[in-house]
């Protein structure tokens, strides 16, 4: 499928003289110039730190709280109606009231992609706790299990399917929000660079970038998948089993 979105975008941009939709060939023939040249290390890998730090901080955040209320009835009913709050409430709205608190850095950036990422890691191990089989429970307290143990072992891996969903989620909501938050006061990072070629005029290098930002997400998903596969593994072969059965 992206083999033909590619074909037809070839064929659609195939001799265009329009200035703002320049013919793919051109958009294709700036891209070694204006990323590999300086700015991989000034500009794309500041944007995976950034992103990298933020996505890794809501995914401790999310299962951290989630187990806590998900576990704890009354916790999550005091919480609910808060959690429902803030989560209505969209992430790129937040970038002017970070900025006057956490200024225009690196932290700014990092606490917008948390803000976005975190939701539904939260609410997806939330539900995850809230659906463990009651026996598994009943059977961990007869047999006297170490709360460590419990937790990993029961309550993690019982939720890790809702957890991976989540993470997943969250995985396209930061790279949108890098992009965002590198939008505000920056002086680099790919959404800073295209932001500044788009002011520039310069639009196959404006283009080049958002092909750079998909073939980003394309990679990032990529690994995700792969460490997915090995968290799940268990949770696969357990629904192979039923199925065969």
């Amino acid at each position: 499928m992206p083999v033909v979105l590619v074909a037809a975008w070839w064929v659609a941009t195939a001799g265009s003289t329009d200035f703002f939709w320049p013919p793919l060939s051109t958009i294709l023939g700036t891209f070694d110039d204006t990323w590999f040249h300086g700015r991989i290390t000034g500009d794309v890998l500041p944007s995976l730190g950034r992103l990298a730090a933020g996505y890794l901080l809501a995914l401790a955040l999310g299962v951290g709280l989630g187990v806590a209320i998900g576990s704890v009835r009354v916790l999550r009913a005091l919480l609910e109606p808060v959690l429902e709050f803030f989560r209505a409430i969209p992430s790129p709205v937040l970038v002017p009231i970070l900025m006057l608190f956490a200024g225009i850095g690196n932290g700014m950036k990092i606490l917008v992609i948390v803000s976005g990422c975190v939701w539904p890691v939260l609410l997806n191990t939330v539900e995850g706790v809230r659906a463990l089989d009651e026996v598994l429970r009943d059977t961990a307290r007869c047999y006297r299990m170490r709360p460590h143990s419990r937790l990993v072992h029961l309550v993690l891996r019982g939720a890790s399917p809702q957890i991976t969903a989540g993470a997943r989620q969250a995985l396209s909501i930061g790279i949108i929000l890098m992009v965002i938050s590198e939008m505000f006061a920056a002086s680099n990072g790919v959404g800073f660079t295209i932001i500044q070629f788009q002011r520039g005029f310069s639009i196959p290098q404006m283009w080049s970038g958002i092909i750079l930002l998909g073939l980003i997400g394309i990679a990032l998903s990529a690994a995700f998948h792969v460490v997915e596969t090995r968290v799940l593994r268990w949770y696969t072969g357990l629904r192979r089993a039923q199925r065969e059965g």
